[in-house]
């Protein structure tokens, strides 16, 4: 699987596209709207990811010819980062001034996850370089907000961000490999079990590991599988924010 990096394409194309800078440009008026454009580009990376789609898959499926498709985004690059973009308006900001912060870190983690795995493809795009976009730059404030006030400096609250970011992209990871397992494999976790689980019991000695023997057989009764991604994921960011919280204690004056 093939990563791309955002702001890889020309960088004032890309500025513009992304925050709706209207440039006077030559040509006959398009036909369509730059909305159609990156609507129907997220449809096909949604069913297919990125590696299925490319500027003529993208315009066979509008109806148009690639040399048209091109007056509306210059290459691939600058679409991309537009899709993302576009993707993370999805995600509600929370407004209600009584909220906890740590109620709005959740908030906005959950939500978070719940778009990577709405669109699986937003994990093919490196986070190294952050989207230059309005929505992501409103997801970013909104994490940030959610801390600011609490007697933490400007650098410890974007630490947080990303500590919350690379969680949550992490964990979707795993969820989105899990739930690509049957397809690719074309046996269910369960069914992987029943193969594996007697033969594994066959060779495994209880003595030697008491303590994985015992659990795994719990987590087994318990989820049917080895691994309950969304559990794991309500788990882990539950500690984590409640490690927040201790920082957090710790920093205030």
């Amino acid at each position: 699987m093939a990563t791309e990096y955002s702001g890889s394409g020309d960088p004032q194309r890309t500025i513009d596209l992304l925050w709706g800078v209207h440039r006077r440009r030559r040509g006959p008026k398009p036909s369509l709207s730059g909305e159609q454009v990156v609507t129907t580009a997220i449809q096909i990376a949604d069913r297919d990811g990125l590696g299925g789609l490319s500027m003529r898959r993208l315009a066979d499926e509008l109806g148009i010819t690639a040399m048209s498709l091109y007056g509306y985004v210059p290459s691939k690059a600058e679409l991309l980062d537009v899709m993302a973009d576009r993707a993370y308006g999805e995600i509600t900001v929370p407004r209600d001034p009584a909220m906890p912060w740590q109620a709005r870190l959740a908030a906005l983690a959950e939500q978070h996850w719940t778009l990577l795995l709405s669109h699986p493809w937003l994990l093919q795009i490196a986070a190294s370089r952050p989207l230059l976009g309005p929505n992501m730059t409103a997801f970013y404030d909104a994490e940030l907000a959610a801390v600011d006030g609490l007697g933490l400096t400007d650098i410890d609250m974007d630490l947080i961000a990303s500590l919350l970011d690379d969680y949550v992209r992490g964990t979707a990871r795993g969820a989105v490999e899990a739930a690509g397992a049957q397809a690719r494999t074309g046996i269910s976790d369960q069914q992987w079990w029943q193969i594996y689980g007697p033969l594994l019991a066959g060779v495994l000695d209880p003595a030697r590991y008491p303590t994985a023997v015992r659990v795994g057989t719990a987590v087994g009764a318990e989820y049917g599988a080895a691994h309950d991604p969304a559990r794991s994921f309500g788990f882990g960011l539950q500690r984590l924010i409640d490690g927040i919280a201790i920082f957090v204690g710790q920093a205030s004056p």
